[in-house]
């Protein structure tokens, strides 16, 4: 694409105030009890316009798509990238997608469009090595040895501490003059300023694939962190899985907002709401069209 997101990324942080204040545009129907409708959203004008005007060429590969292309991870040529709301993170994101999982089904892709600096997606088996760096690295999966993001900062200094304890004490470096700071601190007291969270790690495919990617050695040992709480909406839940299953985009939602006030200890004001941007709209296209009768469910996805 001729314009690149990080041009604009000044840009928008100015103007996410003034975006963050606006409420999205609402469709001709409204689907009831929509869970996304007090989101704090840019303005979606520009969504209906292309949802209206239908499939636009991708500047880079050519491809007909809609909104976005998912294979280049832009905006087409009908949604002009300054008119799409960058989203500034607290924490780098990576993805790991399943090869198996369809690009045009993926709301990973989403993550990476609105924010470009701070998300990168790799495709499976390529996975970052993540060993060095375990002690600010956190894997969001559920499973039986998951704890809660408010326990990751209880968590990540154990793990400064039991590196400590195996280093070679011959071997005198920061990391272990830092353990032992940390060793003579409570770890339930709050004062007590350990290790920081850095990175977070999302898998990207549908449940049954998913073993393939958690059972990997490289993500073996990582801490593991479950969003317990948040149910999905979304329009292609796995039947018979828990509706606390997320899809990869509200995943990392929830996550961004339940670290910005259980781990940051600031109160949430809409800050990552525009990592919604696509999804809500989508969301909300697709239960209007349910309402009203019709079923364009795979025109207005792909």
């Amino acid at each position: 694409m001729s314009v690149s997101p990080s041009a604009f990324l000044k840009k928008n942080e100015e103007n996410n105030t003034e975006f963050v204040e606006t409420k999205q545009s609402q469709a001709t129907f409204i689907a009831p009890e929509d869970p996304l409708q007090n989101l704090c959203l840019a303005s979606q004008e520009i969504l209906q316009k292309a949802q209206q005007s239908g499939r636009s060429k991708c500047l880079r590969c050519g491809g007909s798509r809609m909104f976005y292309c998912y294979t280049c991870c832009v905006p087409v040529e009908n949604v002009p990238v300054e008119q799409i709301p960058l989203v500034k993170l607290p924490l780098k994101i990576d993805i790991i997608k399943h090869p198996n999982e369809t690009d045009g089904k993926s709301t990973a892709i989403h993550a990476k469009l609105l924010a470009p600096e701070f998300v990168n997606i790799y495709t499976y088996p390529c996975i970052p090595e993540y060993e060095e760096k375990d002690h600010e690295v956190a894997l969001i999966f559920p499973g039986p040895q998951s704890i809660s993001i408010k326990d990751i900062s209880f968590h990540l200094q154990k793990r400064i501490q039991n590196k400590g304890k195996t280093d070679d004490p011959k071997r005198p470096s920061f990391k272990h003059k830092k353990t032992e700071e940390w060793e003579s601190c409570d770890l339930n007291d709050s004062k007590c300023k350990g290790p920081t969270l850095r990175k977070v790690i999302f898998i990207d495919s549908t449940w049954k694939q998913t073993n393939k990617i958690i059972t990997d050695e490289r993500l073996q040992g990582l801490l593991q962190v479950e969003l317990k709480t948040r149910k999905t909406c979304f329009w292609r839940h796995q039947k018979g899985k828990p509706d606390t299953f997320l899809s990869t985009i509200e995943a990392i939602y929830y996550f961004l907002v339940d670290y910005h006030t259980d781990i940051l200890k600031e109160k949430y004001k809409g800050q990552y709401d525009n990592l919604l941007f696509f999804y809500s709209f989508m969301y909300q296209l697709i239960k209007n069209a349910k309402y009203a009768g019709t079923n364009q469910t795979t025109k207005l996805t792909r």
